[in-house]
């Protein structure tokens, strides 16, 4: 209940829906939620089942929509009792990365995955529901139980829109097919890693592990996944020499959710790095008005909005061997970390350093943050989203890119979107881009653009054919 105290905060700013990180109960008193073992009960360290009820209707009260992360790929290692009493619940010979598979095609247990999603959704009054790691959902039935989860939605909850997302680095699209008047008859949308890490490689050059698959030109697979939604199309990743993802371009922009940072690329870095400390808060607030006024879905981490600078670390509250594990595991990730000293995730004090600081969005630095995010909230709400109801597929163009430069626009029937930013050292020639100035930060430019320099400019009134 403690957390109604911040709605009126977020509906203030702009906000329009918050995502709570899963809650079902877990070991320990803290976590980041994604290793639940009581899949139908929110954690007792958060509150009550009516606590959380009334955290959902005080948010209705506001206009915000709450949607819940739900993890139903595993269950957590303690406290899972699952494998003894119900053996048959998990095939043995079916591994994912947390241990045995869960058997889906298994009558009892398919029962059991699918109307927990329902139960949450009812029970609670919850507007949606954000699948974590579907790819490692292995279901060989004639329906796969991701589909059949949809449908029951669907079919069972008809008084309310449902917003049901997925993460999945795959890059799929078959679950999120879409009708002739633009709705999703089984997933809403996906979260977009490709533009997550397009813009990470291309505002900071890493490019390590998965980041190195867009350590080419990250220019033109940041322009690819503003126009089209996916960078990777079935391209060959160099990470792992497989080819990846299907084509996005049928798809409609509000198909794909995108951020700049989140709890796993923020906190799954030694240090829990937030993109601020990484690359600077000139070229931030420039990827932060791109991710709101791209015609995607866009998702803040909380305090991003505020330009919050305090680590996000993988914090957790096991025991015994298992907590020593993870502790030796975290390090032994990190090994090649030269000089970094990783904090031991099972340490209260690395669940305090990740705590908001809420005072800094009352320092100067902070209400200039608000102030800028809080203006371009509001430009996306009078002037994108109007846009969105009309949008069938992917309209998006790639205009022009360099090196720490792109050009993107988008044709809608109601008008046409386009977007310049430029983080390199290299004031850059824009392209032609029609219509007024919707916004330009730091200021107006006239036909170029100079370092952390952005503009976003709106055509009323063009065909998109």
């Amino acid at each position: 209940r403690a957390a109604i105290a911040k709605l009126p905060y977020l509906a203030e700013l702009g906000v329009t829906v918050i995502e709570v990180m899963p809650v079902a109960q877990f070991g320990g008193e803290r976590g980041w939620g994604y290793d639940g073992v009581l899949l139908y009960a929110p954690h007792s360290a958060y509150g009550t089942p009516d606590d959380f009820k009334a955290f959902i209707d005080a948010a209705h009260g506001y206009g915000l929509s709450v949607v819940l992360d739900i993890v139903l790929n595993h269950f957590g290692p303690e406290g899972n009792y699952l494998p003894l009493l119900a053996p048959a619940f998990f095939h043995k010979e079916r591994m994912t990365p947390w241990g045995n598979g869960i058997a889906y095609d298994v009558d009892a247990v398919r029962r059991y995955i699918i109307e927990a999603p329902l139960y949450w959704l009812t029970e609670y009054h919850l507007d949606g529901l954000r699948f974590d790691a579907i790819d490692q959902i292995e279901d060989s039935s004639a329906r796969h139980v991701l589909v059949e989860i949809a449908q029951r939605i669907r079919e069972d909850i008809t008084d309310r829109p449902i917003h049901l997302t997925t993460e999945d680095s795959r890059n799929i699209i078959s679950l999120h097919p879409r009708d002739q008047g633009g709705n999703a008859p089984l997933f809403t949308a996906e979260w977009n890693d490709d533009f997550h890490n397009a813009i990470h490689v291309f505002a900071t050059g890493e490019t390590q592990a998965y980041y190195n698959d867009f350590a080419d030109t990250p220019e033109k697979h940041l322009a690819r996944a503003l126009a089209e939604g996916f960078a990777y199309q079935g391209e060959i990743s160099p990470q792992t020499g497989e080819p990846r993802g299907v084509k996005s371009t049928g798809q409609p922009p509000v198909a794909f959710v995108d951020f700049i940072q989140n709890h796993d690329q923020v906190g799954n870095r030694a240090q829990g790095d937030r993109l601020i400390t990484l690359a600077g808060a000139e070229r931030t607030k420039v990827l932060l008005a791109t991710l709101l006024l791209s015609p995607h879905i866009p998702l803040l981490f909380m305090g991003e909005e505020y330009g919050e600078s305090r680590p996000f670390l993988f914090f957790t509250d096991f025991h015994g061997d298992l907590a020593r594990a993870v502790r030796e595991g975290r390090a032994k990730e990190f090994a090649d970390h030269a000089g970094e000293n990783v904090p031991d995730p099972n340490a209260p004090e690395t669940f305090q350093r990740s705590k908001l600081n809420w005072k800094q969005q009352h320092s100067e630095e902070g209400k200039a943050w608000l102030a800028f995010t809080r203006e371009l909230l509001l430009l996306r709400q009078k002037h994108i989203v109007p846009l969105l109801s009309a949008a069938r597929e992917s309209s998006g163009t790639v205009l022009q890119t360099a090196p720490g430069f792109i050009a993107v626009s988008w044709r809608f029937p109601g008008g046409t979107l386009s977007l310049a930013l430029n983080i390199s050292a290299t004031t850059v020639l824009l392209p032609d881009l029609p219509g007024k100035t919707l916004f330009a930060w730091p200021n107006e430019s006239t036909g170029s653009l100079s370092q952390h320099s952005l503009i976003v400019r709106l055509a009323q009134g063009e065909s998109a054919s």
